[in-house]
C-alpha cells in the first residue's frame, strides 16, 4: 500500500512539475560557462582542426539556441577573433577552428562563444603544438597496453574531423624512416589503415606514429598521430641445454647425463594497485547531467613515468567507443604521496543518457611489474524520493501558514472586565 502511495505521488509530481530541471551553469563575466575541454597535444607544420565537443553537446542537452545568436572563436581573452574570419592560415569554418598548417606560436588558451544580445555561452579549450626538436612524447602519445600472445588492433586516433574519403594512412615504428609494410617478418597487417598484429611479443611495445595526407582546399597537409605500446608479460621460454664439459675426459663424447641449465633470476617489480574507484563501484548522475570521474593509481615512483592509466568504454578505447564525443579521457597527474607516487586519470561524461545504464567502465593499470583493471558501471540517479522530500516540505509549510491563519481568525474575543469602572463609580473623592 505505501508503494502504491509513493508511486502515486511521483506520478502526480511528474505530472505537475515535469521532469527534474537541469543544474544551472556558473557565470563569468556574464557568461554562462561550460566545463574546460581536455588538453590538446599537436606538432607543427600539420594541419588541425580544433573543435569543442563538451560545449557543443552541453547546447544540445539543454536545448540552448537563442535566435540570431553567433559563435566565434577567439584566442585568450578574446581580442583575436576577427583575425580567424578569413581564409588565412589559422580560420574559423563554422563550429571549428582550422589551422592550416599549426605553427609553435599558436599553443594557448582558445575560447569559444555562443551569443546574442541578451544571452551568451562560453567554453575553452588549451591546444599545445610542439616544435620538432622538443616534442614531449609522453604528452602527445595516446598509451594502450597489451599482453603477450594477444591480437592487437591499432586504429590511428582523433581523426574523426577530417574526410575520410581515400585516407592512406602510413605506420612508422620508432624512429625508423620505413614505413611498415604488410605481412613483414609476418608480424604486422594492415586492414583500412588499421595496423594488426596478431601475436603480440615482449619486441612490439614501442612508440607507433601513425601518418597520412589529407587534401584541403587542393593542398596536402600532414596529419599524424602517436600511440605508444607497453606490452605485459613474458615471451613462451626457449629451452636450452648447455653441456658440462666438466663431467667427461673427452670433449668430443657427451652424454644426455652430463648436460646442465643455469637459472637468472632478476628483480621482482611491483605491479601499481588502483586505490580509486574499487571494483564495482557505481557513479549516479541525474538525466542530463555531467560526471567526472577518476582513476587513482599507487605505484614506486620510479616506475611512474612507464605506468599506463587508460579508461575502456565496454572494453574498448573511448576513442573507439560509442561515448565518443560524449566522453573525453585525459588530464594525467603524478604526485607523490607516503606511499610512493600517485597517477590520476580524469574521465568526463557531458550529459548522462539512459543507454549509459548499461556501459561498462574500466580503468586499466599497467607497467612491467604487472597488470590491474577495475569495473565500474554508471547509473541515473532517481530523483523521485528528492522530489518527495521537496513536496512533502511544501505540504507542511502550506499546512501550517493554513493553520495558523485559521487560528487567528476564529480566535475567541476575552469579556471585558467591568470591575475596575464599577469601582470607580462607587468610590468617593
Amino acid at each position: 500500500m505505501a508503494r502504491l502511495v509513493l508511486m502515486f505521488a511521483a506520478v502526480i509530481i511528474e505530472y505537475v512539475y515535469g521532469r527534474p530541471p537541469l543544474p544551472p551553469l556558473p557565470m563569468k563575466d556574464g557568461c554562462y560557462l561550460v566545463s574546460p575541454e581536455v588538453q590538446i597535444f599537436r606538432v607543427e607544420g600539420e594541419a588541425i582542426i580544433l573543435s569543442f565537443p563538451m560545449f557543443m553537446r552541453v547546447l544540445e542537452v539543454r536545448n540552448i539556441d537563442p535566435p540570431t545568436a553567433k559563435y566565434l572563436i577567439s584566442k585568450d581573452n578574446g581580442t583575436e577573433g576577427a583575425v580567424y574570419q578569413g581564409e588565412g592560415r589559422v580560420q574559423q569554418r563554422k563550429k571549428q577552428l582550422w589551422f592550416l598548417p599549426a605553427q609553435a606560436s599558436d599553443s594557448g588558451e582558445y575560447i569559444c562563444s555562443y551569443r546574442n544580445d541578451t544571452y551568451c555561452v562560453t567554453g575553452s579549450i588549451m591546444l599545445y603544438v610542439y616544435e620538432s626538436s622538443s616534442v614531449d612524447m609522453e604528452k602527445l602519445s595516446y598509451p594502450i597496453s597489451a599482453t603477450v600472445g594477444e591480437n592487437l588492433p591499432l586504429t590511428c586516433p582523433s581523426l574523426s574531423d577530417f574526410n575520410e574519403t581515400d585516407r592512406l594512412i602510413e605506420w612508422f615504428k620508432d624512429s625508423s624512416p620505413t614505413a611498415l609494410q604488410q605481412g613483414k617478418a609476418g608480424s604486422f597487417r594492415l586492414d583500412r589503415g588499421d595496423l594488426n598484429i596478431p601475436t603480440v611479443k615482449r619486441s612490439h611495445a614501442g612508440v607507433y606514429t601513425c601518418q597520412l595526407r589529407v587534401l584541403i582546399n587542393n593542398q596536402q597537409y600532414k596529419v599524424s598521430r602517436v600511440i605508444l605500446l607497453h606490452v605485459q608479460g613474458q615471451d613462451p621460454a626457449v629451452t636450452t641445454t648447455v653441456p658440462d664439459l666438466s663431467m667427461t675426459s673427452n670433449p668430443g663424447l657427451i652424454s644426455s647425463s652430463s648436460s646442465s641449465s643455469s637459472t637468472v633470476y632478476t628483480p621482482i617489480l611491483q605491479p601499481p594497485v588502483i586505490v580509486s574507484p574499487l571494483n564495482g563501484t557505481i557513479f549516479e548522475s541525474l538525466h542530463g547531467s555531467g560526471l567526472e570521474l577518476l582513476c587513482k593509481v599507487l605505484t614506486e615512483c620510479q616506475m611512474a613515468d612507464s605506468t599506463v592509466v587508460t579508461w575502456l568504454v565496454n572494453g574498448q578505447s573511448v576513442e573507439s567507443s560509442y561515448l565518443d564525443g560524449r566522453a573525453l579521457q585525459g588530464g594525467r597527474r603524478v604526485t607523490r604521496v607516503l606511499e610512493g607516487c600517485q597517477i590520476e586519470l580524469r574521465l568526463v561524461v557531458v550529459a548522462m543518457m539512459e543507454e549509459d545504464v548499461t556501459t561498462e567502465l574500466k580503468c586499466v593499470t599497467e607497467n612491467q611489474g604487472g597488470r590491474q583493471e577495475v569495473i565500474a558501471q554508471l547509473h541515473l540517479e532517481d530523483s523521485t524520493f528528492t522530489w518527495l522530500v521537496v513536496a512533502a516540505v511544501a505540504v507542511s509549510c502550506f499546512l501550517a501558514v493554513v493553520s495558523v491563519f485559521i487560528y487567528v481568525l476564529f480566535k475567541p474575543k476575552r469579556k471585558k472586565k467591568m470591575d475596575y469602572f464599577l469601582a470607580r463609580q462607587n468610590s468617593t473623592f
